[in-house]
């Protein structure tokens, strides 16, 4: 294996230029989010740095910062994806998971929101943008080795953040019996939303915008396609058109099958590339076969092969989507959707080192 990289050689308008098909060239990482669980064995081993975890005073956020640039440049990626969210509160739910470095798993509560009548929504303690800490973007944008961009968003989009506060059973409800009160709650999310990238659109170093929000599973749209069309994919182009004014790429992260809304994201939305990808849902060929002359595919290597396949079957498929997806351009090798706790190392880092050998 021929990590880490003996010479990076970041380029972030080169990744920009084969993505929006300006050039053509091999296809580059790229990456969604690393779990520290599979970040830190990397960084303190691989790498030889000394882990720091992410405090409340500058000094160790200043060094978990350090590692994590140093993470994605040693590991051959041209950019490093960083998130953060306005601090919205909802209800959650956990669960224990050994492979998790704080031993449990959470997410949020599906059946109880925090906001299900008006008198909910005038009494929601909602978050300030005056209150958001931008540090870690600033320092990022400042620190990033010559040729790295920085590809940033808010963690979790206006669809996600509306299902959690209200809850997926509450949000179905609400919608059938108190409409106004589910715009009103996206709306004030969507208008906090935009706030935080008016901010974050003036980072120094910024490559491109790629936000996450979960608008499918595997047979369909989480909302029907008219819901979400009037709800939150308004919202998705307000944050496209604020990226384009200022020549940045807006890649989406949106897990499930989007076929009911997949021409609205890319013509009226205007996305610039897709990521997420399931095989059980569409592979990533085939989705690119259907839409890659109209957008950038980025990823593709299934989780669950990365989770229970050898380092072998990882490389084959791999070889396989640079192969095909590769060839026809437009296209960044990654996991399918992220790489989470449960990940083997050695499977992650053999996706990588395949696809950067020449």
């Amino acid at each position: 294996m021929n990590l880490p990289v003996a010479h990076p050689a970041p380029a972030a308008a080169r990744f920009v230029d084969i993505l929006s098909g300006r050039i053509d060239g091999p296809p580059r990482l790229v990456e969604y989010l690393v779990d520290e669980a599979v970040m830190k064995p990397i960084v303190t081993g691989l790498l030889g740095r000394t882990w720091a975890d992410y405090g409340a005073d500058r000094p160790s956020q200043k060094a978990w910062l350090d590692n994590f640039i140093d993470f994605w440049y040693r590991l051959g990626y041209d950019i490093v994806r960083f998130e953060a969210a306005l601090p919205f509160s909802f209800a959650q739910t956990s669960a224990a998971d050994e492979t998790s470095v704080t031993g449990r798993r959470s997410w949020a509560d599906e059946h109880e929101g925090v906001i299900r009548t008006w008198k909910d929504f005038e009494s929601y303690r909602w978050p300030r943008i005056e209150d958001m800490d931008f540090f870690p973007f600033e320092y990022l944008g400042r620190n990033l080795p010559e040729g790295m961009g920085l590809i940033a968003c808010h963690a979790g989009g206006v669809f996600e953040h509306l299902s959690w506060m209200m809850s997926y059973e509450g949000l179905g409800l609400a919608l059938s019996d108190e409409p106004a009160l589910v715009r009103a709650v996206a709306e004030r999310i969507g208008r906090l939303q935009e706030a935080f990238y008016r901010h974050l659109l003036e980072i120094p170093g910024l490559a491109a915008v790629f936000p996450g929000d979960d608008l499918g599973f595997r047979s369909g749209t989480l909302l029907s396609p008219r819901d979400l069309k009037s709800l939150i994919l308004p919202w998705h182009k307000r944050y496209a058109a604020m990226a384009h004014a200022r020549d940045l790429p807006y890649y989406l992260h949106s897990c499930g099958n989007l076929a009911g809304i997949m021409d609205d994201l890319i013509e009226d939305v205007g996305i610039d590339g897709k990521h997420s990808f399931e095989d059980a849902i569409i592979p990533i060929e085939d989705f690119q076969t259907r839409y890659g002359g109209r957008l950038a595919v980025l990823g593709g290597i299934d989780v669950h092969l990365l989770a229970e396949g050898s380092s072998d079957d990882v490389r084959r498929r791999v070889r396989r989507l640079i192969d095909v997806c590769g060839e026809r351009g437009r296209f960044a090798l990654g996991s399918g959707n992220s790489i989470p706790s449960y990940i083997p190392v050695g499977n992650y880092l053999a996706m990588i080192d395949e696809t950067l050998l020449p």
